[in-house]
């Protein structure tokens, strides 16, 4: 049985729970009260931008307050007997090319108290059909250089490490591994 779970609002008090013991799922910056302020205001609304595979979402807003524009994709919560984590896929149809301000086709994020385990590389191993199922030839992640359970679950998975690379202005600092997972059978 898979642990992916495309969220309904029955599953909307346990992540709430795991915001406000401070887990973030961005692994960027911490957006626990943007995303519980987003979820009291429409939690309807809220929901529906999870799933959102063509962008219609809007702009979205950078750590140093521009915007850009929203790329398709879709979040999936990690779901075991209860909220573990989150994980993403985004991408740009008919192509494998992402704008300069994504730094990878997907992302995840473990509640700490759920780490090390083995749910990152269950649902990155559960999300990849998916994202071979978009016609994507490859999927790249990124990790903080010094993230070695990231890195490991990334390469449990088939990850290839490319180079390691400068992450984009405003999102992290300092330097990012990147990795590519080929989805074409041999």
């Amino acid at each position: 049985m898979g642990i992916l779970l495309r969220p309904g609002p029955e599953h909307l008090p346990e992540y709430c729970a795991a915001l406000e013991k401070g887990w973030s799922p961005n692994t960027t910056r911490d957006v626990s009260a943007e995303e519980l302020a987003a979820i009291s205001d429409d939690p309807e609304g809220w929901l529906a931008l999870l799933d959102d595979p063509e962008a219609k979402g809007g702009d979205v807003t950078m750590p140093d307050g521009s915007t850009v524009r929203r790329i398709p994709g879709f979040r999936s919560f990690i779901w075991d007997d209860g909220f573990y984590g989150i994980i993403n896929l985004r991408w740009q149809h008919g192509t494998t090319d992402l704008p300069p301000y994504v730094h990878g086709h997907i992302g995840f994020s473990v509640v700490p108290w759920k780490q090390r385990q083995g749910y990152a590389s269950r649902a990155l191993a559960e999300l990849l059909p998916e994202a071979r199922a978009l016609g994507l030839d490859f999927v790249e992640l990124t990790a903080d250089i010094d993230n070695i359970a990231s890195r490991r679950t990334i390469e449990k998975c088939g990850g290839q490490f490319v180079r390691v690379i400068t992450a984009p202005a405003g999102l992290n600092e300092g330097e990012l591994a990147l990795y590519r997972i080929s989805l074409t059978s041999a």
